[in-house]
C-alpha cells in the first residue's frame, strides 16, 4: 500500500487557518517614534479577545495594519492563513472591519449603503442578506432614512451592518458601541457574543465592564508593546496585579522606619497602604519590623480588588525601565 507523505505547508496552513489572526513581531514607526513596537498574538476561531489599552497605545495601528489598512514597518500579520501584505484582497474578503472614524455616506439611505457595500464585496442574495444585517444589528426602525438623518448610535450600527454584510470569518471592531446608550450597549453587546460563537472577534473598547462582560480573554497594550496576554478569569486571578496590604498601628511614624520595603503610601498619621506581589511575605516582614520597633498593630488586612479596571491601571501606569 502506498503512503503518502503530506507536504509540511499543509500543517502550517491547518495552524494558521484555526489560528484566525496571527501577529508576529509586529511594529510601525512614524519617524523616530514606535507606534507598534514588537506586538506578537494569536486569535483562534470562536475567541471574542478584548484589545484594550490608553489612548496613543497603538491598538487602532495594529488594528489597521490587521486589516491591511496601514503597511507594518516590520513584522506579519497573517488572517486565516494568508499573509496580508501579500494576499491583500483576500485577506479582506475574510475580514469584517468596524474602524473607529466609522466613515459612511451621510447623503445615502441605510439600505442603498448596505447594498453599495454588498456590490463591493460580490454579495450573493444581498436583498436577503441586507434584510438580515439590518435586524441582526437593530437597524430595523431608522432602516429607511438617510445616513445623515440618524444619531450617532444608530450610525454606528450602520458602520456594524456594513461590516457584517459579506459574512466574514474574522471580525475586527475598533469601539463599536461608541456612542450608544446603555440599552443599546447591551443590545449590540448581545450581538458580538452571538458572533463570536463561529467567527474571530478582535474589538478594542474604552468600557471597561463591557469587555469584562463579552471577553474571556484580554489583550493590553501600552506605548506599543503588549503588557498582558491571557484569560480574564487569570487575570483577574493573578494577585501581583491588585494585592495591597493596610496596616494599621498605634505609633505616629515616618516612612524610613519599614526599612527596605518599597511601595508604601500613607493614609493617615498611623495608617499605611503596601503594594505588594507577594502578600504573605510581606505580612511576615512588617511583623518582623514591629516586634524589632515596638510598633503596637491595630489591624494587618488584605485589600484585594478584582476588576479589570484595577488591573489595566496596574499594567498602563507602569513606565519602561
Amino acid at each position: 500500500m502506498e503512503r503518502r507523505v503530506l507536504h509540511p505547508a499543509f500543517f502550517n496552513f491547518a495552524v494558521n487557518t484555526f489560528m484566525s489572526i496571527t501577529v508576529n513581531n509586529l511594529s510601525k514607526l512614524y519617524g523616530a517614534q514606535k507606534a507598534v513596537d514588537g506586538v506578537s498574538f494569536t486569535v483562534n476561531k470562536g475567541e471574542i479577545v478584548g484589545f484594550l489599552g490608553p489612548n496613543g497605545a497603538g491598538k487602532s495601528t495594529t488594528m489597521k495594519i490587521i486589516t491591511g489598512y496601514l503597511p507594518a514597518s516590520t513584522g506579519t500579520a497573517t488572517v486565516c492563513g494568508l499573509t496580508v501584505v501579500e494576499n491583500d484582497n483576500d485577506t479582506k474578503k475574510k475580514i469584517g472591519y468596524l474602524p473607529e472614524a466609522n466613515p459612511l455616506y451621510f447623503d445615502m439611505y441605510v439600505r442603498e449603503y448596505l447594498d453599495f457595500v454588498s456590490n463591493i464585496h460580490a454579495v450573493k442574495n444581498k436583498k436577503e442578506k441586507i434584510e438580515e444585517v439590518i435586524k441582526t444589528v437593530g437597524l430595523t426602525v431608522e432602516a429607511n432614512k438617510k445616513i445623515g438623518q440618524l444619531s450617532k448610535g444608530y450610525k454606528q450600527r450602520v458602520g456594524l451592518a456594513a461590516a457584517l454584510i459579506h459574512d466574514p470569518e474574522v471580525l475586527i471592531l475598533d469601539e463599536p458601541t461608541s456612542g450608544l446608550d446603555p440599552n443599546q450597549i447591551v443590545e449590540i453587546r448581545e450581538v458580538i457574543k452571538k458572533l463570536g460563537a463561529d467567527k474571530t472577534v478582535l474589538f478594542s473598547s474604552h468600557i471597561l465592564q463591557e469587555v469584562q462582560a463579552i471577553c474571556d480573554r484580554v489583550i493590553i497594550i501600552n506605548k506599543g508593546k503588549i503588557v498582558a496576554d491571557d484569560l480574564l478569569e487569570n487575570l483577574l486571578q493573578k494577585k501581583h496585579f491588585n494585592d495591597e496590604l493596610r496596616l494599621e498601628i498605634k505609633e505616629v511614624v515616618k516612612e524610613d522606619i519599614f526599612e527596605d520595603i518599597r511601595n508604601i503610601k500613607q493614609l493617615n498619621s498611623n495608617t499605611w497602604l503596601f503594594k505588594t506581589d507577594n502578600p504573605d511575605a510581606l505580612k511576615r516582614r512588617l511583623m518582623e519590623i514591629s516586634l524589632k520597633k515596638n510598633l503596637n498593630i491595630i489591624s494587618l488586612q488584605s485589600e484585594t480588588s478584582g476588576s479589570l479596571e484595577d488591573i489595566f491601571r496596574t499594567l498602563t501606569a507602569k513606565t519602561d525601565d
